[in-house]
């Protein structure tokens, strides 16, 4: 199926056409058909010599349904512009065209009505002209009269040409149907219409409102006038929906697949084709899908702005739209969504800056870009807002530049360094600590940043065991000198600070494994435990306190805390009567 919408001015046989086209009549309201004029969107459809199955939103032209006409335009990809032989260019004409630019649509036909009234050659190229210059380019004209059948059959051939140039419509993306109609039908309960434009819906389907986030259930399904258990993009559908009730839907709320889309209470847009995003009201209405909201405008560029949006909408990057003033009943400027979940704009000059980093932003869903612009981002925030995502998480769902990750693993060495420099007593930088430091929104990003020489250790992040630095190395040097020929006579304190040991080079020795810390000054090289145990296993066993220190020549302040040391490592064993005796294995465990 393919969905084409009409556009044109009022009383320019918009309606008429599409009747002599489907033999069904769009207008279906009694007061339209009284009065003669379009009021509300008409649905009509028909086969076409190809095979292939038309359906037509056929919306108002006066200028008081401007947004109705919006409203049916807004989802669909082709428009059948309309214009009268015998009247030619209008206002509505020139609002109805602006429109059509503004949402970008690039597929369309130019009918010239009436042609059996007045010569259709000045109308055509008139308008034409007109279109030539915007969105819709080039675009085939077929002159008829839906009075007589003239030019019907060439229209229809010119409709089957356009049809094949219609992109398809994603039938595996999620969907977003957004609603032109809601109605109540007895015995089936509530049943909204709307343009598939992607995805696909089956019977039986849960989906969600975008305007209360309620979760209802696909109880029917009709396409062109017949029951179906799924339709596919490109399509008109109406779906009978159970779990919900007319009063708390209609025109302007979607149906979405759960999880797929993020509601959107700011945006930042590009504006195109009207006024300079610097000379826009502050205020004004933004017409989104079939949705149309006021908005407050803040000009972030000369063609950028942020919208601030009064009840969130699901919109992607991309998404195009229509800004619209209601008092003047004009068009300002189209916009194209380019990030539907900006960053607040707090600091002085941060309206400058944000204008900056979207000036290469085209509104393509790009995964490279986004990441650049983002920095950090949750894999489902991504895609929901339309992005592919290819590349593979850094921790949990999170995705990261590339260039921005490797800046933050060289920041976390450098806050390590710092933090172990002015902490010299501590193990390293706590998680949460460097997790805050580092304005990291999850401590799994902490823990993924860890890569040797750092290492995590109990809850904190340190340096590894490499080389210590040159100080700390020339008084482990002079330690070794000192402790040659009487291993377990560690120096007081006083001979410590002789030899270079401070506070933070007997922590930095510590940490990199190059003395053998006991006590607060007891401090002996690495391979004291297993001398230790060489000398005590050649006493009596068991042994005492007194009889350790003897034998290993030290005084009880560095025995007591070394035979302890030893006794968690297994070296030696403490007996009830709180002698020791050297584990069977004491030599090898030292």
């Amino acid at each position: 199926m393919r969905v084409i919408a009409t556009a044109g001015h009022v009383d320019h046989g918009k309606s008429t056409l599409i009747q002599a086209l489907t033999g069904t009549h769009p207008d279906r309201l009694a007061e339209e058909r009284r009065r003669g004029l379009t009021i509300d969107l008409g649905f009509a459809w028909t086969d076409l010599p190809s095979g292939e199955r038309l359906a037509f939103v056929d919306v108002p032209g006066h200028e008081r349904f401007v947004p109705t006409m919006l409203a049916g335009v807004g989802p669909v990809p082709a428009v059948l512009f309309v214009v009268a032989a015998d009247e030619g260019w209008k206002a509505q004409s020139a609002e109805h065209l602006a429109a059509v630019d503004a949402l970008g649509v690039r597929h369309g036909l130019l009918v010239v009505t009436r042609c059996d009234l007045a010569d259709p050659g000045p109308a055509t190229a008139q308008a034409l002209a007109r279109i030539g210059a915007g969105t819709l380019g080039g675009v085939e004209a077929v002159a008829v009269s839906a009075r007589t059948g003239e030019g019907l059959a060439e229209l229809r051939a010119a409709l089957g040409r356009l049809a094949e140039r219609l992109p398809d419509g994603d039938a595996g993306s999620p969907v977003r149907l957004w609603i032109d109609r809601a109605f109540t039908v007895r015995g089936s309960g509530l049943v909204v219409t709307g343009t598939l434009g992607a995805g696909h819906i089956r019977r039986g389907d849960v989906l969600v409102t975008a305007r209360s986030g309620r979760s209802v259930r696909v109880r029917a399904l009709h396409a062109l006038g017949e029951e179906t258990g799924l339709v596919r993009a490109t399509a008109r559908v109406a779906v009978n929906v159970r779990g919900l009730v007319k009063e708390s839907t209609g025109r302007g709320d979607a149906l979405l697949t759960p999880d797929s889309f993020l509601p959107c209470l700011r945006c930042d847009v590009r504006v195109h084709g009207g006024v300079p995003a610097a000379e826009l009201p502050r205020t004004a209405v933004a017409h989104i899908g079939s949705a149309a909201v006021p908005v407050h405008v803040r000009a972030l560029g000369q063609d950028t702005a942020r919208l601030t949006l009064p009840a969130p909408l699901p919109l992607r990057i991309g998404d195009r739209a229509v800004l619209r003033d209601p008092g003047l009943r004009r068009v300002l400027a189209g916009l194209t969504v380019l990030d539907p979940q900006p960053p607040e704009l707090r600091r002085r000059g941060a309206a400058a800056r944000r204008a900056a980093e979207l000036s290469a932003a085209d509104g393509n869903p790009c995964e490279t870009s986004e990441l650049r612009r983002r920095l950090l981002v949750r894999r489902g925030e991504l895609t929901a807002m339309g992005v592919a995502v290819h590349t593979a998480p850094v921790a949990g769902d999170w995705l990261a530049d590339p260039a921005h990750w490797a800046a933050l693993r060289a920041r976390l060495a450098e806050l390590v360094a710092a933090y172990l420099c002015e902490r010299p007593t501590e193990d390293g930088v706590p998680v949460e600590a460097a997790r805050h430091r580092l304005g990291l929104p999850a401590v799994s990003l902490v823990e993924a940043l860890v890569t040797p020489p750092l290492r995590l250790s109990r809850g904190r992040v340190t340096a590894g065991s490499g080389e210590p630095p040159a100080p700390v190395t020339d008084a482990v040097r002079r330690l070794t000198a000192e402790l040659d020929g009487r291993p377990f006579a560690a120096p007081p304190a006083r001979r410590l600070a002789e030899l270079g040991f401070g506070r933070r080079e007997l922590a930095t020795a510590a940490r990199h494994g190059a003395i053998l810390r006991l006590a607060e000054h007891v401090v002996l090289l690495p391979d004291a435990p297993r001398l230790a145990a060489d000398r005590l296993s050649g006493l009596a066993q068991p042994f005492t306190v007194g009889e350790a220190s003897r034998a290993l020549d030290t005084p009880r302040r560095v025995t007591v805390p070394l035979l302890e040391h030893c006794d968690g490592q297994g070296i030696t064993q403490v007996l009830p009567d709180k002698r020791r005796r050297c584990a069977p294995s004491a030599t090898a465990a030292g």
